[in-house]
């Protein structure tokens, strides 16, 4: 079994390197950053064209989407995924789709399009105000379904909390005030030695801007 990942420097490419490494899996990673010009490359784009990372070659089989990826790896090789069918897969299913949409791709990517990658995409400070406002709303749901608990999904470790995690860390870099308990949960994921290891990896090189 041959394992690439295309991508690091982002906090959607630590899902990936992250997810492996909990998984003690070898693979091989090709630290491209997301706006580094390598995602145009040819070789990069007859695996995406979409020219995104991060890019998971497994043997002859090519995955992309963060969240996709991190089932993908734990419905093949266990431990990050709930039994398909099952009421905790459900949570899981719908906790994914609540990160990747509500924090992630509404609000915090917004924030980073209109204000980091503003030259690019141009400034919006209205569409700032409302994606912080945003954030800040739909973050209770997370905070209040966490109070009393270690891991989001069941009582067990999953790809959810490395997908939340990525969140939690991004909204921390924006300077969002977070509960307490969200911010002891982000702390003890931290601690873990795959995160570690798979975040030293992730953030030793740029993604480009």
């Amino acid at each position: 079994m041959t394992i690439t990942v295309w991508g690091a420097a982002t906090g959607r490419t630590i899902r990936v390197h992250w997810a492996l490494h909990e998984l003690g899996l070898e693979y091989e990673p090709k630290l491209i950053g997301s706006r580094t010009g390598e995602t145009q490359e040819a070789t990069f784009q007859s695996l995406n064209s979409k020219e995104k990372i991060p890019v998971l070659v497994d043997d002859d089989f090519v995955l992309t989407e963060s969240a996709a990826i991190v089932t993908y790896l734990g419905d093949k090789h266990g431990m990050l995924t709930p039994e398909p069918g099952s009421r905790e897969r459900a949570r899981y299913n719908e906790w994914t789709s609540y990160i990747l949409m509500e924090l992630d791709a509404h609000t915090l990517y917004i924030i980073r399009r209109h204000g980091d990658l503003a030259k690019l995409y141009g400034e919006a400070p209205e569409a700032l105000r409302a994606a912080r406002d945003g954030f800040t709303k739909q973050i209770t749901w997370a905070e209040k379904r966490l109070e009393h608990k270690e891991y989001a999904v069941g009582e067990s470790f999953s790809g959810v909390d490395i997908l939340l995690t990525s969140c939690l860390d991004w909204a921390h870099a924006y300077k969002f005030e977070l509960a307490d308990n969200l911010n002891e949960y982000r702390a003890k994921l931290h601690e873990r030695p795959a995160y570690k290891t798979a975040a030293a990896l992730n953030f030793s090189v740029s993604a480009g801007a």
